[in-house]
């Protein structure tokens, strides 16, 4: 089954002022059925919060650890809970 779930995701290394958010956005609506929002975080690095289909966030994950991204990713952190709902697509902060 594959239940509706939130993907809280932190990304460190140079992942700001070099289009990560906007790379980040355009992952997210290619995959579709993904809500949520890219924001930058005051110590460098950027936060993605998705909600939507177990796989679909899945697959972004996997985007945000694989080369290609824009700058350097150092690692990803990720947290999985119960999807809270609010989103209006998917959003640059």
């Amino acid at each position: 089954m594959n239940e509706n779930v939130r993907l809280t995701a932190w990304v460190r290394g140079r992942v700001q002022g070099v289009g990560f958010r906007w790379w980040t956005r355009a992952r997210a609506l290619e995959i579709g059925g993904l809500a949520g929002y890219t924001s930058n975080l005051e110590d460098g690095r950027v936060q993605v919060v998705a909600e939507g289909p177990r796989d679909r966030c899945e697959l972004l994950l996997e985007k945000l650890r694989t080369e290609g991204t824009p700058g350097r990713v150092d690692g990803v952190a990720d947290l999985w809970g119960e999807p809270r709902g609010g989103y209006d697509g998917f959003a640059i902060r």
